[in-house]
């Protein structure tokens, strides 16, 4: 389907489900409350347990630096969804890495 002008300077243009710009926000709270609390039992399994054998420390550095990012978009947009979500998933995910780089550390000397 090709936009036409009009489409593309609108940068909320959302047609497809025609919702109000407070039904948006509503949907963007709620998608990053629920993706941010779906990674809280990872990070206090990892705190309680130090066990941090079954994670990648490729992937959680990519991870971590992904929501950086995605935090710096949220600030760059002024969206406080993606700011709020992201901000604490940040520092959840930066206290797993840092405790996988330590636990890797050690086990390594």
């Amino acid at each position: 389907m090709a936009l036409d002008q009009g489409m593309i300077d609108f940068p909320y243009y959302n047609g497809f489900m025609n919702l109000e710009p407070h039904q948006i926000e509503v949907i963007g709270y709620c998608a990053a409350f629920l993706t941010t609390i779906a990674f809280l039992p990872q990070a206090i399994q990892s705190w309680r347990t130090q066990d941090l054998s079954g994670v990648s420390l490729g992937m959680y550095a990519l991870f971590t630096a992904g929501v950086g990012l995605w935090l710096i978009y949220g600030f760059s947009i002024e969206k406080w969804p993606l700011i709020l979500a992201n901000a604490l998933t940040f520092a959840l995910a930066l206290s797993i890495l840092l405790l996988k780089l330590r636990h890797t550390s050690r086990h390594r000397k």
